[in-house]
């Protein structure tokens, strides 16, 4: 009797163990879900609230596993990197990165996290300036990976400086001197975002055939001074700014034609080696250092010199002005510049009716720019396409 008895009251105690744990289970499983739900509706309000301009509440939303909290490894993997190419296009046309970087870290790592793959390089370039922590945080995230390395030579950039594309071109060398064979270069700020997929981009390039997106026409009225004066680097505790000393410039070497552009643009490894290695390129970049913003003028007019060795990025379809040829105008919304077929560019901070009217076209070629940090962690989240998470 008491055999039976014994038998039954533990029957009975591990019934309720399986009902208190199926029932806990199922319970976590309805909070998870409401707390999913919730989140997806506060993220639906707050993308609405932004694309009608109106303000929101914003939250700071980190990685899994921030830098330096974890090894590498445990890194990686909580952080979902991809490891390994995800098709064999993609293997197979490597791209390498220039990032241009001095604040907001945490941005920074977003960005990093999502355009890198395996096959790719990437260049970073760090502001001389930045502060220590943040040399740090960025030293401590490329430690986990063998394609990114910092550059072996960093400017204190000063904004519309020479220095700032010096610090392109000290990336642009270190990359030629790896052993990826990559086919493009495309070079970034901080605070760009993709708004493509790697297979997406790689697609888009090769669609160019060997070209170089290098967006650009002959200079605005705005823009003749920049190239007409001397200006100066000047760099104090104060800040960094730069100076018109009204000294007329003497005429560009090689009697070229000096083209404005973007500077953000994709060069094949070709075109990066002719900066390097031609004449005309190098005097150009010695004639430039005493220029307003010479970054955005110096990749568009390399790649209008009309030799065989430089294919130009856009197609010259008609003469517009002056008999001057000029490409052929998209009809894209007014937020964008430099509006060219086959190759346009739009500089300004990524705007919410920008989203709003859904033309998230290639901007460069597939990247956005934006200006507040706070107000981007809700952007990041409003950008469609679902090929990432943040």
């Amino acid at each position: 009797m008491n055999f039976w008895k014994y038998w039954f009251f533990a029957f009975m105690g591990v019934s309720v163990v399986i009902f208190v744990i199926l029932y806990s289970d199922q319970l976590s499983q309805q909070k998870s879900h409401r707390n999913s739900s919730v989140e997806r509706d506060l993220g639906i309000h707050a993308c609405k609230d932004a694309l009608d301009e109106k303000s929101a509440f914003l939250w700071e939303k980190t990685l899994m596993s921030p830098v330096g909290s974890v090894n590498c490894k445990d890194y990686l993997i909580q952080n979902r990197y991809i490891t390994r190419p995800l098709s064999k296009e993609e293997a197979e046309f490597p791209l390498a990165y220039v990032m241009v970087i001095h604040k907001d870290f945490n941005t920074f790592e977003r960005l990093f996290r999502a355009v890198y793959m395996p096959q790719n390089i990437y260049c970073i370039h760090v502001d001389e300036k930045a502060t220590i922590q943040f040399k740090k945080s960025v030293w401590q995230l490329l430690s986990c990976f063998k394609n990114a390395f910092l550059a072996s030579k960093m400017e204190p950039v000063v904004y519309a400086g020479i220095s700032r594309l010096q610090a392109d071109l000290n990336c642009l060398e270190d990359l030629l001197a790896s052993e990826v064979p990559w086919k493009y270069s495309i070079n970034t700020c901080g605070q760009d975002f993709p708004l493509k997929s790697n297979r997406e981009i790689v697609q888009y390039l090769k669609g160019f055939k060997g070209k170089n997106i290098t967006p650009g026409v002959l200079p605005p009225d705005h823009a003749v001074k920049r190239t007409r004066y001397v200006y100066q680097e000047h760099l104090d505790r104060g800040g960094s700014y730069m100076k018109n000393t009204g000294i007329l410039k003497t005429s560009p070497p090689h009697q070229l034609t000096i083209y404005f552009g973007t500077a953000y643009v994709a060069l094949t490894r070709e075109f990066v080696k002719f900066v390097f290695q031609d004449q005309r390129a190098i005097d150009l970049l010695q004639w430039s250092k005493d220029t307003y913003s010479p970054d955005e003028h110096f990749w568009v007019t390399l790649n209008r010199i009309p030799v065989s060795t430089i294919a130009p990025a856009c197609l010259w379809v008609s003469a517009l002005r002056g008999g001057d040829p000029e490409p052929a105008t998209l009809e894209i919304p007014p937020f964008s510049w430099l509006q060219y077929r086959s190759c346009w560019h739009i500089r300004a901070p990524l705007s919410m009716k920008f989203l709003q009217a859904r033309v998230l076209e290639w901007v460069a070629i597939s990247f956005s720019r934006r200006s507040s940090r706070l107000r981007d962690q809700t952007r990041f989240s409003c950008i469609p396409g679902g090929f990432f998470t943040i």
